[in-house]
């Protein structure tokens, strides 16, 4: 579901040809130039003074640990200098990172909806696990998160910028500590402070209306994306509008406290009357079983999904499904972005120059 390809690749790749080129063909000079001084020298009027008796020190254990060193050092020497022409060529061919980003592929809208009531401290964190690994799976998808009790309260507006998604899940799953039910003090104010706006005192309206926290992330799509009320402007904005895909994921017990305006049935319907599907947690291993059967039949037959929190299979299932909802792709140009790169290359140019002096220097010696 990646909507960016990343490659490396070489701007001027045919300069390591002309690099490696220009150093055999200048080695080759250096070669033929040395012989024809030794040659020059060879029939100088100084000619070779040949030493008697001296065959046998090429037989001592010394003379032989000594040729054997030399011509190590020599090959050395030529590895780290060929390491070195070949990191520069690498350098003068410019290495660049490119990065493709295809807008056509971020087309979907999915609202992460959860339950922070009482009854669902004991599994917030698990579903915020989930949805952890949910945006994990996601790119270029727009995601916004929304908790609700008696009221809403919207975490962040539909964003695809993954690291603001990644922070502000791992701060709910800090303030959402089962904890907070043992009347620990910080956990609380960490609680309340996270779920601000969402515990408003609605007096005897109730405390945990379950279909008023689902009509509340139905509305968190652009008016135009609404399939008949606010639809149809006319407009290009509208229009793409129109063609994303919908989603909302909603974690809850269905444990409703008080009486909401909207009841879970009509909040589903509102939903799918603006084309947008709906996915079911179930929270709760231990509630209710009417209310669990109320909830997961409202949903189904919403033509939605429908999930304990624990199901393995989970994850993989709104994943695909969510990808099977890609829309009308968007006529956009990809987004081409270049960006110099050395890579490991100037610290092996480094490396072998370093080398290659270093194993002149014991040469000399």
């Amino acid at each position: 579901m990646s909507s960016d390809s990343i490659t490396n690749s070489l701007t001027w790749p045919w300069a390591i040809a002309i690099v490696l080129g220009a150093a055999i063909i200048a080695g080759l000079v250096v070669w033929l130039v040395s012989r024809r001084a030794r040659s020059q020298q060879a029939g100088s009027s100084f000619p070779t003074i040949w030493v008697a008796n001296s065959d046998y020190i090429r037989d001592l254990p010394a003379f032989k640990s000594q040729v054997r060193r030399y011509r190590l050092l020599q090959g050395l020497g030529a590895a780290f200098l060929t390491l070195a022409l070949t990191a520069t060529g690498f350098l003068v061919a410019k290495p660049v990172q490119v990065t493709v980003k295809d807008p056509r592929l971020a087309n979907r809208d999915i609202v992460l909806c959860l339950d922070v009531s009482g009854s669902m401290i004991g599994y917030d964190r698990a579903l915020v696990d989930v949805f952890g690994q949910l945006a994990e799976s996601f790119a270029g998808e727009r995601i916004a998160l929304s908790v609700f009790n008696s009221t809403s309260r919207l975490v962040f507006p539909l964003t695809d910028d993954y690291a603001l998604v990644r922070e502000q899940l791992e701060e709910a799953y800090v303030a959402l500590d089962p904890g907070v039910l043992n009347n620990n003090p910080e956990l609380i104010d960490n609680y309340l402070y996270f779920t601000a706006g969402a515990n408003a005192d609605l007096g005897d309206a109730g405390s945990s209306l379950i279909g008023d926290g689902l009509a509340n992330c139905t509305l968190q799509f652009e008016d135009s994306a609404a399939g008949g009320a606010g639809a149809g402007s006319g407009d290009g904005a509208g229009s793409e509008a129109e063609e994303r895909s919908r989603s909302i994921i909603f974690a809850t017990d269905n444990d409703l406290r008080g009486n909401p305006v909207y009841s879970l049935k009509e909040a589903a319907k509102l939903a799918t009357d603006r084309d947008i599907s709906l996915i079911g947690l179930y929270g709760a291993g231990g509630g209710d079983l009417s209310t669990e059967q109320e909830y997961r039949k409202v949903f189904t037959e919403a033509g939605g999904m429908y999930f304990y929190s624990d199901d393995p299979a989970m994850v993989d299932s709104i994943v695909a499904d969510i990808q099977s909802r890609q829309a009308v792709l968007h006529d956009a140009a990809p987004i081409i972005t270049r960006t110099n790169t050395v890579g490991p290359w100037f610290a092996i140019l480094v490396i072998g120059l370093l080398g290659f002096f270093v194993v002149q220097r014991r040469l000399g010696e």
